[in-house]
């Protein structure tokens, strides 16, 4: 589930309806892109993604490419991102 404050989306079912590459790379904007990947994902684990990270591009590509990999669930409240469940995070960006 991504919950977003912004143009692409107010609630979207991100197993249902993927990003896509533009939807992604404007989603990290200048932001690290390293902590948008699931680490337990299959897909991070064979290619090697923790001891080889990915340049941004190829971040981006995967990610289209393989949907899971994006790490969930992700909330946007204006400017600022909250990557995976952290209840903390969550009730200061709610408020």
């Amino acid at each position: 589930m991504l919950k977003l404050g912004c143009d692409l989306a107010e609630d979207r079912e991100l197993g249902a309806k993927p990003l896509s590459r533009d939807e992604l790379d404007a989603l990290i904007g200048k932001r690290d892109h390293l902590p948008f990947l699931s680490t337990r994902n299959v897909v991070y684990r064979e290619r090697g993604l923790a001891a080889n990270p990915p340049s941004r591009a190829e971040a981006l590509r995967l990610i289209a490419e393989f949907p899971n990999l994006l790490r969930r669930p992700i909330l946007v409240a204006g400017d600022e991102v909250a990557i995976g469940w952290n209840e903390t995070r969550w009730k200061e960006l709610a408020r």
